[in-house]
């Protein structure tokens, strides 16, 4: 869409210029007297402009959407071989879960006690701290890794992707179940997950004039 090479570092000012022209083309108000089919044809690539961008100016989402290409699949869904946490990571998860089911047993019959409560919020900044780091390593390291990597290099730092990725995901459920059991509101998860991602870049395209704009076993992607 934007004829950009297959690489994780982008200019973002050349990113939005080539967004501006591209939504400008494809903006439906300028296309109001085509026949309805052309105006369905308009709109449609108006909307894949849009998605486009969103995903290739947010560096987590971009490695996401590099490894399906480079995989030949169009959506998360299609991926047969399914990216997995580390052992130790899953392992802690699981005794972290266990946790959060006598907590929540403990709930259910009255509050907390300030001590599970105090363990609990512990545990959970401890993921948020690591949620951040993975989000680094993903966006920086491993990201340049792969803009300067030999062809026979690629499939390594495919599945490092894979593995992070999947990683993100179990940290992201985890912190949503801690924050849901400590009773703190899942907007508080919102906010701290939206402030991690503003500092790799927005995922929401710029407006035009115009208007245009769990469990362990299964991870919030």
């Amino acid at each position: 869409m934007f004829g950009l090479p297959r690489k994780l570092a982008v200019d973002s000012a050349e990113l939005q210029r080539r967004f501006y022209a591209l939504a400008r083309e494809h903006h439906p108000d300028f296309h109001q007297a085509a026949p309805a089919q052309e105006r369905a044809r308009i709109e449609a690539t108006s909307a894949l402009v849009n998605a486009a961008y969103r995903t290739l100016r947010d560096p987590i989402a971009r490695v996401e959407y590099l490894v399906r290409l480079e995989e030949g699949r169009e959506t998360k869904e299609g991926d047969i071989d399914k990216p997995k946490a580390p052992p130790a990571l899953l392992q802690e998860m699981f005794e972290i879960q266990e946790a959060l089911a006598e907590a929540r047993s403990e709930a259910a019959k009255g509050a907390l006690d300030e001590t599970t409560r105090a363990t609990l919020a512990e545990q959970r900044e401890s993921l948020r701290a690591r949620l951040k780091d993975e989000e680094t390593r993903l966006a920086g390291p491993l990201s340049a890794r792969w803009d300067s990597a030999a062809p026979a290099e690629r499939p390594a730092i495919l599945a490092a992707f894979k593995e992070a990725l999947a990683t993100r995901a179990y940290l992201r459920t985890v912190i949503a179940d801690l924050t849901e059991t400590l009773g703190g509101d899942t907007e508080e998860f919102g906010r701290a997950i939206r402030a991690i991602e503003g500092r790799h870049g927005s995922a929401e395209a710029p407006r035009t004039r115009g208007g245009m704009g769990g469990h362990i076993g299964a991870p919030h992607q």
